[in-house]
């Protein structure tokens, strides 16, 4: 598969390219031919498996943002998620809502680039693949990474996010739900 001429550089993708290139990342953003707002388009595009896709899910969080970085594969479950942060509920968060906190809309958030700095959870399941690949600040392109990379670029805390998860530990979650 052949990637298209890449568009004008849209801002938020030349902010994750600076920014993956100042952490020594070694992956290259790849313009997509279609857009790849879900899980499932983005892995056909690329040939991968579903699960190797890090979606980036942003909730409310009491009007705080949360990035929650899954596996395509695997459902976020929002009431497991709530008592890990040790908070009544999350909800997913509305496009106004992601656009604001990520300045990304839905379908190309990025791990990273945004605004101010938004705790994270990167969820465990991504650990299963050997190469993973996360939105790069737009609908139509991607980037490769490791589970590994995503904790150090993002400085999210791993957690199954998922029915029948482990939980990190009590303080760390505390410290994501105060950011």
């Amino acid at each position: 598969m052949t990637s298209p001429e890449p568009p004008p550089e849209h801002p938020r993708v030349a902010e994750v390219e600076r920014l993956l290139r100042a952490a020594g990342a070694p992956g290259q953003v790849r313009h997509l031919p279609d857009s790849a707002r879900t899980a499932a388009t983005a892995a056909a595009q690329l040939g991968v498996e579903v699960g190797a896709i890090a979606n980036s899910l942003v909730f409310d969080v009491g009007g705080d943002p949360l990035l929650v970085l899954t596996s395509g594969a695997h459902r976020v479950d929002e009431a497991q998620v709530a008592a890990l942060l040790g908070v009544p509920s999350i909800t997913r968060a509305t496009p106004e809502f992601v656009r604001r906190h990520t300045g990304q809309v839905i379908g190309g958030v990025a791990p990273l680039g945004h605004p101010e700095p938004i705790g994270t959870l990167v969820d465990v399941e991504l650990a299963r693949h050997e190469q993973v690949w996360a939105a790069a600040g737009h609908p139509h392109t991607v980037f490769p990474t490791t589970y590994d990379e995503l904790l150090l670029l993002t400085d999210g805390t791993p957690a199954e996010v998922g029915r029948g998860s482990a939980v990190p530990t009590t303080a760390r979650a505390e410290e994501i739900a105060a950011r």
